[in-house]
């Protein structure tokens, strides 16, 4: 084990944290973090093992909730977004039901932006509503919906920003104070942008959300997720949850992510500048309606995405005319493009969001959340943009013939 990894100097970058965080050398120095694939650990006596379940004693204990592994992933991740604590678990989706389940009971209100994912927005309506949480749903753009949804008896407001898929953006500062002004907690999805692009904890949300199977890993190769924010709220509670319930994240798939990490910024980078290469194509393309994406000038918050945003990520959807038929053709006469509703990948992703990721939805409510049927959504990867292009092109040019 090293001080400087345990003890990270404060005056690192986001680059050196992403690598040198969170790696405690067993004695075998090894210089690569290993993979700790147990479901158990031992204690040198029966003294050291009720120490450690009774919290008196730090250490391994079992891998629902202490894994060496996991651990380097959550050191590090929490250091990248400057927070306290990282709780990791086994999805994306398990990390919102986590800090759901964790920080609110029966008779709490919670206010979520219209804006997120399907998945979201089936798991607040169908699964924590029976257990007596009062969701309200405000447009994620919409000020007036916001302060006259929350109020004292609010406990968290949830958004996406930027959100899935349209790419629309909050205040996050802003959100914060009506949230802190009415004791709640503001919890954001950071997924899209990731800590080398965004940091909502440093604009004063309470908890960050992410699923690590996006840009986090990069490569497709896993699932999982993350929470992350304070001792009290993420390293007490959220993880007080996953001691008992265990929605947890695999070793292997930490080691993963934790080797995703190391390389983000500099992925984030490239993704943004390739996106924005295709978003800019797609926006002159005289078959496309509209280009949502947050790189554009003319994008509605396009002064908020200056401020809280170092780089536009890697999301463009755009809308083709003549709906769900005309959307489909596209992505079917493409042929490098990767048709799969993950994002987050090197390879590009295409995919159409009304029949997948919020096929799930009504028709209404895929209305209100501006999923229109000839909507396209891309996840633009690090192949060479002119390839992704000429790839739309093929696409755009044949099937609207």
């Amino acid at each position: 084990m090293t001080d400087s990894t345990r003890n990270p100097d404060p005056n690192w970058s986001l680059e050196t944290r992403a690598i040198r965080v969170g790696h405690h050398q067993t004695p075998e120095h090894e210089h690569g973090e290993p993979i700790f694939t147990t479901s158990s650990f031992t204690f040198d006596s029966a003294e050291q093992a009720a120490a450690r379940f009774a919290g008196d004693e730090p250490g391994n204990i079992y891998a629902r909730f202490t894994n060496p592994t996991t651990r380097i992933f959550e050191e590090r991740l929490a250091a990248m977004e400057g927070g306290e604590d990282c709780v990791a678990t086994a999805s994306g989706m398990a990390a919102i039901l986590s800090t759901c389940m964790a920080l609110c009971e029966a008779g709490d209100e919670v206010v979520v932006a219209r804006q997120v994912f399907g998945t979201t927005k089936v798991l607040f309506d169908k699964y924590l509503a029976k257990f007596g949480l009062v969701v309200h749903w405000v447009n994620l753009t919409d000020w007036s919906q916001w302060e006259g949804a929350v109020n004292q008896r609010s406990k968290l407001l949830f958004v996406e920003t930027p959100s899935n898929p349209l790419t629309e953006v909050v205040d996050i500062h802003r959100l914060a104070d009506l949230a802190h002004a009415n004791g709640a907690s503001l919890v954001v999805d950071n997924c899209f942008c990731t800590p080398a692009l965004q940091r909502p904890l440093e604009l004063g949300a309470d908890i960050v959300i992410h699923s690590a199977t996006k840009f986090l890993d990069g490569q497709g190769r896993g699932i999982g997720g993350a929470v992350v924010g304070d001792a009290e709220l993420v390293g007490k509670e959220v993880r007080g949850f996953l001691r008992t319930c265990g929605p947890t994240m695999a070793p292997f798939n930490a080691w993963i992510f934790a080797k995703g990490l190391e390389t983000l910024s500099l992925r984030m980078e490239a993704h943004s500048r390739h996106a924005r290469e295709v978003a800019d194509w797609l926006v002159a393309h005289q078959r496309v309606a509209r280009v949502h994406f947050p790189g554009l000038s003319d994008h509605p918050q396009a002064d908020i995405i200056a401020a809280q945003q170092s780089g536009p990520g890697a999301i463009v959807s755009f809308v083709v005319d003549g709906g769900r038929a005309a959307a489909w053709k596209v992505i079917n006469r493409t042929r490098m493009l990767s048709i799969t509703a993950n994002l987050g990948d090197t390879k590009t992703t295409i995919t159409h969001p009304a029949s997948t990721t919020h096929g799930r939805l009504s028709t209404e409510a895929r209305a209100e959340a501006g999923i229109d049927e000839g909507l396209i959504r891309l996840s633009v990867g690090l192949e060479d943009p002119q390839d992704i292009i000429a790839d739309l092109t093929r696409g755009l040019g044949e099937c609207l013939d």
